[in-house]
């Protein structure tokens, strides 16, 4: 599975440079995503020597698998922000992303990256939906946003209310982050794919350990979607979210939306057009689920591609995706300095599905911190993010250990089967009296540790992706043990093929 924009960009694009040596720097930033793109630019807009290590490729993860959609009204996250915090957090939440709107915006209109200026709209087609889409409704008004309700839209199905709110953004993703490479170059700041930190001191200045050799920072950004290094508790703080996208082709005359829809009730989905390579496709999204606890992933595509096929007969499929995103227990995004830094190590996360305009509004905290002018709203975040995470964060804890109980209990009592899985296929057993995982992947059967090395979970097989996925925290390996994402920073054990 790749996206359509990994699939539809030259990665000889980006002006990646080999590891240096013997130099040292400002600020190093881990993670080559919108995030720690947009924040290596404006501290090298700021004078700062910068250095971006990348462990896989500019995009790889969440930036390169979202759906794109630059808006600040974002299905119905202001509500359910206004139902949790106060009207001053609400209002700085709003303030914040229109300032990374804006910043981004900007950006591309300076680096000549296309945009298509497209309406936002949260629907129902229920009437229960009908009322939670009204709030959303009332509260953006109340935040200051010229959001608008009908009763019709667009949609070629009928809805029960629906909030739009116009002149919203889209684009293409690595479009933004090539630009956003290439402006760093331009500066002087460093970018470096295919290098992993392992581990770093406790504050600054550092010296990175990494799989290409030691980098010395006075400072360190992680820009990482889920908080490596087990520096900040993030990782207990957030639950991982794992959905799916897919653009398909549709007949000449077909329905194509023009704006960016997203459903406020089930089933979850998310339709947007895509104008790539003199055609307009159509993106359809969704299939929400909290990683490694779905029964099947693949049976949710299906889901997804059957429900896009009865709203547009013909359509024709041409890729599919997933996407990670992580939801704190505040409901409100993790940017700021980690405890015991002394303020030389700032992180992000949280961003809930909403990182075009989140991740950009981290870059400016981030930046504003590092440099000791933090923005006016970001004090009010942080305050927000605090005051209600303790219940919900032990509501979370609580989750995790049962599941914790539940993989070990289970990988204990199931000995694995003799047989080689089928192809695609995967299975966590007892095997030496430790969870082992065996997979078939395009012919080859791998056998892996099944316990994730971030916390100790028993990894569960995604059939769709062909992946081992933890429930605990949302760390993920390829078959082959390879680590993928998440706040894991080792890869799994090979272990013999039990017979």
């Amino acid at each position: 599975m790749r996206s359509l924009w990994l699939e539809t960009h030259d990665p000889a694009e980006i002006p990646s440079a080999t590891m240096p040596a013997g130099i040292s720097y400002d600020v190093a930033i881990v993670g080559a995503g919108l995030t720690g793109l947009s924040t290596a630019v404006m501290l090298a807009r700021a004078g700062k020597r910068v250095i971006v290590l990348e462990a896989r490729s500019v995009g790889a993860v969440a930036t390169g698998n979202t759906t794109a959609k630059l808006t600040l009204l974002q299905g119905t996250r202001l509500s359910d922000i206004r139902s949790r915090h106060s009207l001053e957090t609400a209002r700085a939440y709003v303030a914040a992303h229109v300032e990374a709107q804006h910043w981004l915006l900007e950006e591309c209109s300076r680096q000549g990256v296309p945009v298509q200026r497209r309406p936002a709209t949260t629907y129902a087609t229920t009437a229960e939906g009908a009322e939670t889409v009204r709030e959303e409704w009332e509260t953006a008004r109340e935040l200051g946003l010229a959001a608008a309700f009908a009763r019709t839209t667009e949609l070629p199905f009928p809805v029960t209310g629906a909030v739009s709110l116009e002149d919203q953004a889209q684009f293409h993703p690595l479009q933004v982050l090539t630009a956003l490479a290439r402006e760093l170059r331009s500066l002087g700041g460093i970018l470096v794919e295919g290098v992993r930190v392992r581990a770093v001191g406790r504050s600054g200045p550092f010296t990175l350990d990494t799989t290409r050799g030691e980098v010395r920072a006075d400072r360190l950004v992680l820009a990482t979607g889920s908080t490596v290094l087990d520096r900040s508790g993030h990782a207990e703080r957030v639950t991982a979210h794992r959905s799916y996208a897919m653009t398909y082709r549709v007949p000449a005359g077909a329905w194509r939306p023009h704006g960016m829809h997203i459903s406020a009730d089930a089933p979850d989905r998310t339709l947007r057009s895509v104008p790539v390579g003199g055609e307009e496709l159509l993106l359809v999204g969704g299939g929400d689920h909290v990683v490694g606890r779905a029964e099947s992933p693949r049976r949710i595509l299906e889901e997804i591609h059957d429900w896009t096929r009865g709203l547009v007969p013909g359509a024709e499929r041409t890729h599919s995706w997933a996407a990670q995103d992580y939801h704190s227990a505040s409901g409100l995004p993790l940017v700021g300095e980690l405890p015991g830094s002394e303020g030389t190590i700032v992180a992000a996360t949280g961003f809930a599905k909403w990182g075009m305009t989140g991740g950009v509004a981290a870059a400016l905290a981030m930046t504003g911190l590092l440099e000791g002018t933090a923005p006016a709203w970001h004090p009010e975040l942080q305050r927000g993010a605090g005051a209600s995470a303790l219940a919900a964060g032990a509501s979370m804890t609580a989750q995790v250990g049962a599941h914790l109980a539940a993989g070990w209990a289970q990988a204990e009592l199931q000995a694995l089967p003799a047989q080689a899985p089928a192809e695609g296929d995967g299975v966590v057993g007892r095997s030496g009296g430790r969870p082992v995982g065996v997979s078939t992947v395009q012919g080859r059967t791998c056998a892996v540790s099944g316990v994730c090395t971030h916390l100790g979970g028993v990894l569960r097989w995604n059939d769709a992706e062909r992946s081992w996925d933890c429930p605990l925290h949302g760390s993920r390996f390829a078959a082959d043990g390879t680590r993928l994402e998440g706040p894991a920073v080792d890869d799994l054990a090979q272990v013999p093929r039990p017979r």
